[in-house]
């Protein structure tokens, strides 16, 4: 749906589900494990996708990089927001650092630079300045 809200029909998406398999370990040491992949499935959405570029490498190291750099994504962790708002601030606040105040080592620029969204390297003071 949010694909859809974003572009439209004009857009050639697909899906990767990936099936997962309980492991036959149920002692209190796995309990934490990943469950076991057992395949995946592509299924088209919308528009013609190439099924070679259909992947979740990119959400993933994605979610991992939030994770990490925001403790209340990590599992068995304190660190929760109790307020719904108050978690979307911390969101917005990551995302806004991670796209226009850090150099990101492969690009060598910010994300946002690399986009053409911004010339420069935000400083923390110039987002404070847009609350």
């Amino acid at each position: 749906m949010a694909v859809e809200d974003a572009f439209g029909g004009e857009i050639d998406y697909a899906m990767l589900k990936k099936i997962y398999g309980k492991g036959t370990d149920r002692s209190a040491e796995a309990r934490y494990s990943p469950a076991v992949c057992m395949g995946a499935r592509k299924a088209v959405i919308n528009g013609n996708p190439d099924f070679k570029h259909v992947s979740t490498s990119y959400i993933e190291r994605q979610n991992l990089t939030m994770r990490m750099g925001m403790r209340r994504f990590t599992r068995l962790t304190n660190a929760f927001s109790k307020k719904v708002e108050n978690l979307e601030h911390a969101v917005a606040l990551h995302y806004m650092h991670y796209n226009f105040c850090r150099i990101h080592q492969t690009l060598r620029v910010t994300p946002a630079m690399e986009a053409g969204l911004s010339d420069r390297v935000w400083s923390l003071d110039e987002v404070i300045s847009l609350l």
